[in-house]
């Protein structure tokens, strides 16, 4: 629009530029022609005998034209409108006419006029000539042609205004599909997509961000609701053979040493339910992304033989070794690194074939620090492997009820490397062979 209004103005100013130029160069040839005419053929006394001839020779109806001595009236004097003339300077006879000679005026209404006086010599006298043009018929031509300009201008207005409403309701389609779709989501609903075939290209990437947020929520939600479960499932199971003894216990008198006996498995399966809520808790403020780190530099080689001291007892009451190799340096947070070893070591004691050797190494480069801990088991499936760091997941469902295990000490190992900002995967190497590596970012 304003594109429009300014090329509309520009086309008028310059329209009436040049109707004034023209108008102007009107002026000055009129003087110029005449004044030839009374240097060379015609005198005063013809003029007086005959002023009607001047009158014929003018332009326009309301022009201005006065031929009269200095000091005396005019011979001729043509102004049918009485238009007031503005103060002029006298163009001597050999002087040439330019446009800076022109004064201007104004006449009622509105209508502006351009003067020029000169002097001729005519029979030996001096002869000044005036002439005034009055663009009358020219601001007529401009009033009409602005009237046009204005016209067209408005409908230029409107046509964008209505063109571009059409098309900014076309263009924002997708926005308004997307924003119907999303207040149509509901937790039940989780799985619905936008459909991105017809999607400008502008909102392409809008469109498949929005849906791969759908997507992180619709996986974050059934996490949710499957460890809702798990943990139902997991407090339901202890909880229930607490009351069981309970139960079976107040059937009848009992002695002293059974109900010690009692009290003894009680207490063991309250202790695993308070591991299981501190697990849990552990999780959320790491979810959370609140806990702090209190990290320090520290000697791989040393925290090795912390661990594997811890778990040598147990390892040995499977016939089991646990091997060290590698050093290095790590800016990390001591008990929480511990821990981590902690849960992956204590997970191969628990899962690895009786009487087979678990190695723990360091292995560090200019991109990253790795702790790997490799040991010989059953072979998993791919679809296995994907789930070991999900909450209450147990890849060998046979030792579920014998396992102390709360299936939650590998989902702490990867929170814990999330804290660190690293990583923690897991591969098979060859058959036979599973290999847990904690990448730590190069200090």
């Amino acid at each position: 629009m304003l594109a429009v209004a300014s090329a509309g103005m520009y086309l008028y100013e310059t329209m009436k530029a040049s109707v004034m130029t023209r108008s102007d160069h009107a002026v000055l040839a009129r003087l110029d022609h005449f004044r030839k005419l009374l240097q060379y053929d015609l005198t005063l006394d013809t003029l007086q005998s005959s002023p009607q001839l001047f009158e014929n020779m003018l332009d326009s109806e309301d022009d201005i034209f006065i031929i009269g001595e200095p000091g005396k009236a005019p011979v001729i004097m043509v102004n049918p409108l009485h238009a007031p003339l503005p103060p002029m300077p006298v163009v001597e006879p050999n002087q040439p006419l330019s446009v800076a000679d022109l004064r201007s005026g104004l006449v009622n209404p509105g209508v502006p006029l351009r003067a020029a006086t000169v002097a001729a010599m005519s029979g030996g006298k001096v002869v000044h000539l005036t002439a005034a043009h009055l663009a009358v018929k020219e601001m007529a031509t401009l009033a009409s042609f602005r009237n046009r300009i204005l016209f067209s201008i408005a409908l230029a207005f409107a046509l964008t205004a209505g063109l571009g409403y059409l098309l900014l309701r076309r263009g924002l389609r997708p926005l308004r599909r997307m924003a119907e779709h999303a207040t149509a989501i509901t937790p039940a609903r989780l799985d619905s997509r936008m459909d991105s075939s017809d999607t400008p290209v502008e909102l392409q990437q809008l469109s498949d961000a929005y849906n791969g947020m759908l997507d992180r929520l619709a996986d974050g939600y059934q996490r949710l609701t499957q460890f809702s479960a798990d943990l139902a499932h997991e407090i339901r199971t202890p909880v229930g053979s607490l009351m069981g003894h309970c139960q079976v216990a107040l059937r009848q008198p009992r002695t002293a040493d059974e109900y010690q006996l009692l009290l003894a498995s009680n207490l063991e399966e309250l202790e695993r339910i308070s591991r299981m809520v501190e697990s849990i808790l552990f999780l959320a403020r790491a979810d959370d992304a609140q806990a702090a780190l209190n990290r320090q530099a520290l000697d791989l080689t040393d925290e090795l033989q912390r661990v594997t001291g811890y778990f040598e007892g147990l390892a040995e009451e499977r016939r089991m070794t646990l091997r060290t190799s590698g050093d290095g340096h790590l800016d990390a947070d001591p008990l929480l690194l511990r821990r981590a070893l902690s849960n992956l070591v204590a997970n191969a004691i628990r899962y690895a074939d009786e009487g087979s050797e678990i190695e723990i190494r360091v292995v560090e480069d200019s991109q990253q620090c790795r702790i790997e801990v490799e040991n010989r088991g059953p072979v998993l499936s791919d679809s296995a492997l994907g789930k070991l760091f999900d909450r209450f997941y147990r890849a060998d469902a046979s030792r579920h009820q014998s396992s102390d295990s709360n299936g939650l000490g590998l989902a702490i190992v990867a929170a814990i490397m999330r804290l660190h900002g690293g990583e923690v995967t897991v591969s098979q190497p060859v058959a036979g062979r599973i290999c847990f590596t904690l990448a730590f970012p190069a200090t």
